[in-house]
Formats: structure tokens, C-alpha cells, sequence
């Protein structure tokens, strides 16, 4: 990646383990679905006594120890389901042929993620009953070796782009983010987001054994819907609308304001599937909506604030500054009510279940 912006790490009150319960809320919604998807698709026999997880995009925690407890759960349900046997039980008899499987959980996320809090905050050995491994890299790559995976899972992070598209600046001076509303910056953003998203699934094609399963869960828009019409899209303006509050206060250079970018797209649903049909090396198993507790985040400015600034705030301290961006979040505490209480169209969660051809 050109660039890498991650979560605000620790677990301070500004931190993405404090103020991912939207987040969370999916991967409790999907929890029967993942189930369900491990029941009828994973074929037990890709893999032998280990098997192998890998959390792209995992961040510190404590969502990604959810996705991984739900998925673990569903193959050993499998397990007992299909052999009438405990997963976790070792023949006495025979030791190098042992009945129970073992799991590797690989966790990925950019290098200056923060790993240490992820770890700091991993179940504890009594309970947790897999392996950890951290994974640094982007996962517009390949980051693990080839036809090593069985199951890989990817939550509320494809939205996020490799780079802000090239030349978009000129088209995009009055917003900081694909708007859906300026035709030239869209078709800048789409781009980008069909060569990312491509990128991840090559990379992941590599990576899974034939017949892995690849499940992806996160927000993208129906179709038609464009960004700035949804509550998501009117927070983004909102944190624009700062930015400029503060560029006409002699704050902030407004010339920074102009050409500054959120490197993010929320695709819309045909998008998404089209660029997954092109790549041709995965099967589309489902592919739904899902609903969940936090439909929309909470009319909550406070909420919103903390929320926001745990997941956008690094993009923009690299380019205004720490200080900066306490000043802008503080604006935007102040007026989000003004964008979010004008009526807005419903965005889409979605779960998607691929199986490596």
C-alpha cells in the first residue's frame, strides 16, 4: 500500500477496542450464518489434524477474538457432527494419528497496527484453543504461503482503499470523500476499488486451499444508493464540513482541506459481486444482507465522535495533525446533529461466503 492508516490502537477512551460495538454487532448477527456456512459448505477433508484461520484486517481486538471464536466453534460443531467424535480428544492408541484438530489462527493487519495491545488482550491459554500468530502486511497481497489456508474471514474492512485514486483532487476540492454525487470522482474511486478488491482476492486465491471457504462481512451501499445519502455519508461530510469550519478560521491551510482525501469507497452491491465474478477464482455461496442491532450507529453525538475518530482520525492526523484532528472532532461533536438529523437512505450490511475453486 502507498500508505497505511490503521486503528487507534490501546485501550483508551479513543481507542478502537472502546468504540467497535458497531462492528461488533455484525460478526454476533453472522455468528448462526458462519455456522450454518461451515455446516453445509467446509469440507473436512482439506484439511488433515491442523487447521488454519486467518483474520485479514484484525486490527487490536476485542472483535477479531469474536470472529475467530465463532468460526472455531462452527468446524469443531462440524467435527462432532460429522465423526461422532470430540475434536478435541487425542486417540491414546495412536498417537501419530491423533483424532483431534488443532487450530492456527493468523492474524493480519498492516505493520503499525497495534499488535501489542492484540496480544496483551488475547484470551487467555485456558480458554483460547488455538495457536496466534500475528501476520504484519497489506492484505491487498499475499501475506501467507501458498494453499496454506482452510477458512480466512474478513470484517468491516474492504471499504478501505490501497490509496486515495490518482487526480482526484481536482474533481473533489468541496468533499473528503467519494460522495456518489461528482461523476469523475466516482469513476476514480470505483477504479481504485475494483484493483484492490481484485488484488484481495488473488492474493487470497493463492493462499486457500481448493475448496477453502472465504467469508467477508461489512457495509456496502444498495444499488443506486449513493454515499452522501446515508447516515455513514453525512458523518464523513460532517468531518469535512469541520475541516472547512477550520480552513476559513486560519487554522488549517486551505489548501490542505482541498486536496486532502479519505482513501475509503463503500461499494454498492452489483460492484461488489462483479469484481468477485471477474476474478474468477472463487465460488459465490451466498451472498446476503444481514441485519443487525446497530442498523444505523446511534443518534448519539458523543457516540459518533469517539466512534469516528477511533477508525478515520489516524488518516487525518497524517495529514493535520494530532492536534488538529482533537480540534475538528471536537467541531464535530458540536454540529453532527446538523447532517444526521436530515432524512437519510439505508445503507446494507452484508455477508458473503466464497469457496476457492
Amino acid at each position: 500500500m502507498a500508505h497505511s492508516h490503521t486503528m487507534i490502537g490501546g485501550n483508551g477512551r479513543e481507542s478502537y477496542s472502546k468504540n467497535s460495538t458497531y462492528q461488533r454487532a455484525l460478526l454476533e448477527a453472522t455468528k448462526e450464518k458462519i455456522d450454518e456456512a461451515v455446516s453445509m459448505k467446509l469440507d473436512l477433508g482439506i484439511a488433515s489434524s491442523h487447521f488454519n484461520v486467518a483474520d485479514f484486517g484484525c486490527s487490536t481486538g476485542p472483535n477479531t477474538f469474536v470472529a475467530v471464536r465463532n468460526i472455531i466453534d462452527a468446524v469443531e460443531h462440524k467435527f462432532r457432527r460429522q465423526t461422532q467424535q470430540n475434536p478435541k480428544e487425542i486417540d491414546e492408541t495412536n498417537r501419530n494419528n491423533p483424532k483431534e484438530i488443532e487450530f492456527q489462527v493468523f492474524f493480519n493487519d498492516h505493520s503499525n497496527n497495534d499488535f501489542n495491545t492484540l496480544f496483551k488482550t488475547l484470551p487467555p491459554p485456558t480458554t483460547r484453543e488455538y495457536f496466534a500468530v500475528g501476520v504484519p502486511g497489506s492484505f491487498y497481497s499475499r501475506v501467507l504461503p501458498r494453499n496454506n489456508l482452510h477458512l480466512g474471514h474478513c470484517s468491516y474492512s474492504l471499504h478501505w482503499l490501497s490509496q486515495v485514486p490518482e487526480n482526484v483532487t481536482e474533481f473533489n476540492k468541496d468533499s473528503i470523500h467519494c460522495t456518489g454525487f461528482v461523476k469523475e470522482v466516482t469513476e476514480a474511486y470505483l477504479g481504485q476499488f475494483k484493483i484492490d478488491f481484485g488484488s484481495f482476492l488473488d492474493a487470497r486465491a493463492q493462499e486457500l486451499v481448493s475448496g477453502g471457504l472465504l467469508m467477508l462481512l461489512g457495509s456496502c451501499l444498495p444499488d443506486g444508493v449513493q454515499m452522501s445519502e446515508t447516515m455513514k455519508g453525512k458523518i464523513i461530510d460532517c468531518a469535512g464540513s469541520c475541516l472547512g469550519d477550520m480552513a476559513k478560521s486560519g487554522l488549517i491551510e486551505r489548501e490542505k482541506v482541498e486536496s486532502f482525501n479519505m482513501p475509503i469507497y463503500f461499494a454498492q452491491e452489483s460492484e461488489f459481486k462483479q469484481v468477485i465474478e471477474k476474478n474468477g477464482g472463487f465460488t459465490i455461496e451466498k451472498m446476503e444482507r444481514v441485519s443487525h442491532e446497530n442498523e444505523e450507529f446511534p443518534s448519539d453525538a458523543r457516540f459518533l465522535r469517539d466512534s469516528y475518530r477511533a477508525a478515520f482520525g489516524g488518516v487525518a492526523e497524517a495529514s493535520f495533525g494530532g492536534d488538529m484532528v482533537d480540534k475538528m472532532m471536537d467541531l464535530f461533536e458540536e454540529k453532527v446533529h446538523e447532517f444526521i438529523d436530515k432524512p437519510t437512505k439505508a445503507g446494507m450490511q452484508f455477508f458473503v461466503l466464497l469457496r476457492r475453486n
